[in-house]
């Protein structure tokens, strides 16, 4: 997960570090979500192209797609956006997915402040990512927490199960929740930074002391704040204000997450997941010093998350020859699970391996074969083709996906395979 004020500036040309593609051992992220605050929000920008759109978006779907990460959904409310990635292997285990976004700038009116959410069951488990701008400044701490339980109570998910955020299994709450330190003077928390006694400023933290008195936050968690303050650099310096301003230098920008059903009391990670049960620990909590394009750094958190998949196979599995060499050899079966919806509008599309979201497709047929359907176990079985035009000119490795339009997913996805 990551959390970044980008303050209006535009795209750094290189953010492997900040998603930890080129560390060994984090190679194997399964998924990434990344939260942005302050993306530049011009109108005529966002008309332009409606699509994604911004440049932002557009960069970490170039950066992430050759590490085999597809978009899953986005949602933007003007400054405020969030993006979620996962390999694609795994797309066809991701469903439910919903998007929602609560303003609660000028008293509900202007999205600049609020909170955008995507909510995806998981190999059968509900999760829901929060990205939330909160309102500036010291004093302000109040009304932070007023727009957050504005936020939580606001958003509403359909379907059966986990209507409300907190509904969720886990839950992973971030974004620029713009928390201060309270009572010390800017001279000591300099001092405390400077001399790496970072413990000093922990107590006076505004969301430490919140969550242990305000009743909305009971159950988040939270990694140790090991790195410095993330709030006020000068831009292009790693140098805290030094305008007239001289803002005092405070963690602003935060990760913290909620099992369902937890109290928050530590030690609640360690038992072996039954099937209901999930645990997260937390394996890196830490700032990005390196980029200095904004006034705030951003932050990012990896976690393990252990539980029982309670999703054994895709609903629709693909059947697919292990490469078309010739235009006959384009025959696609497939198979839907007994409880699947399907549409007339469900589509199967022909993806380059490295393809950036589900509408990224070489080509696509619809899934509407109604001949030949026949019930193997009380299962749909059909047939499509692809047509000699809609096969890509050059040779190359492909990948085909079911895609369903009542879940707006992928719900079906074959191995690599040469055309």
């Amino acid at each position: 997960v990551v959390t970044w004020n980008v303050g209006t500036a535009m795209p750094p040309s290189d953010v492997t570090s900040l998603l930890h593609l080129n560390t060994g051992e984090t190679n194997d992220a399964d998924m990434i979500a990344i939260g942005l605050q302050e993306v530049n929000s011009k109108i005529n920008k966002r008309l332009k192209d409606a699509l994604f759109t911004d440049q932002w978006s557009e960069l970490f779907m170039d950066v992430l797609s050759p590490f085999h990460f597809v978009l899953v959904s986005t949602v933007r409310m003007q400054g405020v956006i969030l993006l979620v990635f996962a390999k694609y292997y795994h797309l066809p285990f991701l469903q439910d997915i919903q998007t929602d976004c609560t303003r609660t700038g000028l008293g509900g009116y202007w999205g600049n402040k609020g909170g955008v959410s995507v909510r995806l069951s998981i190999f059968g488990h509900m999760v829901c990512f929060l990205n939330c701008h909160l309102p500036a400044h010291l004093e302000k701490a109040e009304q932070r927490k007023e727009d957050f339980a504005t936020i939580l109570h606001m958003q509403q998910f359909e379907g059966r199960v986990a209507n409300g955020i907190l509904d969720h299994d886990l839950v992973f709450w971030f974004g620029d929740l713009n928390f201060r330190i309270e009572s010390l003077d800017i001279r000591f928390v300099k001092y405390a930074i400077d001399s790496h006694i970072l413990s000093q400023l922990w107590e006076k933290d505004q969301l430490n002391i919140a969550k242990s008195t305000w009743p909305v936050l009971s159950g988040f968690q939270e990694g140790p704040l090991n790195f410095p303050p993330t709030f006020k650099f000068d831009v292009g310096t790693n140098k805290y204000d030094s305008s007239a301003k001289k803002r005092k230098p405070a963690w602003t920008d935060r990760i913290l997450w909620k099992i369902k059903g937890a109290s928050g009391g530590p030690g609640a990670g360690g038992r072996r997941p039954s099937r209901s049960v999930l645990a997260v620990s937390l394996l890196c909590y830490c700032s990005h010093m390196e980029y200095t394009i904004s006034d705030h750094k951003p932050v990012a958190a990896l976690f393990a998350v252990q539980f029982a998949s309670k999703a054994d196979k895709p609903p629709v599995e693909i059947y697919v020859a292990d490469e078309w060499s010739r235009p006959e050899q384009a025959v696609v079966r497939y198979r839907m699970a007994a409880g699947f919806h399907r549409s007339s509008w469900d589509w199967i599309g022909l993806y380059r391996v490295g393809f950036r979201h589900p509408k990224d497709y070489v080509s696509y047929v619809w899934a509407r074969s109604e001949e030949g359907e026949r019930c193997l176990e009380k299962q749909l079985c059909a047939q499509v083709m692809f047509s000699e035009e809609a096969l890509p000119k050059g040779k190359g490795e492909y990948i085909l996906g079911y895609y369903s339009n009542a879940s707006s997913s992928i719900a079906g996805m074959t191995e690599p395979f040469q055309v």
